[in-house]
């Protein structure tokens, strides 16, 4: 029997390769599991991969959709994949896309999902609210009352950081591109906000204001940016300080003169969600997701808004997503939990 199934052929414009059609309805594998979808969101990290120029680099013909929310149908076999029959899951599923209507992916890939949280908080679960609490947490661990320093501050994530910071006391210093989300941010908890634009304004005054703020230096930060911004938030290290770069958003290398870190015995650290979930047990996974479960159902890490369109207006939601000043998170309805 078919689905609907949104896949490319090539590598190129979202808008232009991918194109909405039918597939066979697949069956799972062994420790698989197959998903009926609900909703799945747009996000950066889906459309650099239909470009081609993301971490993970799928196979063509490809579907795309790297997370999302969906009722586990049947299993392929083993204990796991058994119990999670019936259950509505949060999907990660990086070989087999999640913009269809039905999809297969590892057993261990799918996470039962609060029945508190509605499907658009359930779709957008794990990328966004793990990114920053495992960064903040885990990897900077970031003490309270200490400033973290973080560009792309108006993004869905960087609200989320901001957030984190009221939550767990730390301090946040937030860059944003625009003036209008300066004030957007203050309302939201930021301790300190500074408008940058490269194209624009003075790097020499940004790495001068950071240090004025941090008294003389970050010692921790995050940036999804690279390019010259991430090159000069290198810069504002202090002794020991460490940046954390977790995305490509510019498109462009990060560059900084080898003595900038040696000096400060600073570092410069790389993160990728799926390669820090990877060698995690299945109980080390259980219990981050409880952790992220409890922020994201009492607000701390929600997402702000979102707006859906329907599967077959893929290329619309694309276009929306990618509209400069879009603070809203955009889904993909696909399904609903009481259709058969």
């Amino acid at each position: 029997m078919p689905m609907k199934a949104v896949s490319y052929e090539q590598f190129g414009d979202p808008v232009q390769v991918l194109k909405l059609g039918e597939k066979d309805v697949p069956e799972p594998g062994p420790g698989q599991v197959r998903v009926k979808m609900l909703v799945s969101p747009i996000n950066p990290s889906d459309l650099m991969s239909i470009r081609g120029g993301y971490t993970y680099t799928p196979d063509l013909p490809a579907t795309p959709g790297f997370e999302g929310v969906g009722i586990v149908e049947s299993s392929g076999g083993g204990m796991l994949g058994k119990m999670m029959i019936g259950k509505r899951v949060a999907v990660l599923n990086r070989d087999h896309g999640n913009w269809c209507e039905q999809t297969v992916t590892s057993a261990k890939q799918v996470i039962p999902v609060p029945k508190q949280l509605h499907d658009d908080q359930a779709a957008s679960f794990f990328v966004n609210p793990a990114t920053a609490f495992i960064i903040t947490q885990r990897v900077l661990q970031v003490p309270k009352g200490e400033w973290l320093v973080q560009s792309a501050a108006n993004s869905s994530l960087g609200k989320m950081v901001v957030k984190l910071g009221l939550h767990h006391e730390f301090k946040t210093l937030n860059i944003v591109r625009r003036e209008e989300d300066v004030e957007k941010l203050k309302f939201l908890g930021a301790h300190e906000v500074i408008k940058f634009d490269v194209n624009e304004d003075s790097p020499e005054q940004l790495v001068e204001r950071v240090k004025e703020i941090t008294g003389g230096g970050a010692r921790y930060m995050m940036d999804p940016i690279g390019g010259q911004l991430g090159s000069l938030l290198v810069k504002c290290l202090c002794k020991n300080g460490v940046i954390v770069l977790f995305g490509t958003m510019s498109g462009e290398d990060v560059s900084f003169f080898p003595r900038t870190l040696m000096s400060m015995n600073a570092n410069v650290r790389g993160f990728h969600l799926g390669g820090f979930m990877e060698p995690l047990s299945i109980w080390a996974k259980m219990s981050l997701i409880r952790q992220i479960s409890k922020l994201v159902v009492d607000g701390t890490l929600s997402t702000d808004s979102a707006e859906e369109y329907p599967l077959e207006e893929f290329a619309q939601a694309i276009k929306v997503s990618q509209q400069p000043g879009n603070n809203k998170k955009i889904l993909l309805r696909i399904g609903h939990e009481d259709e058969k």
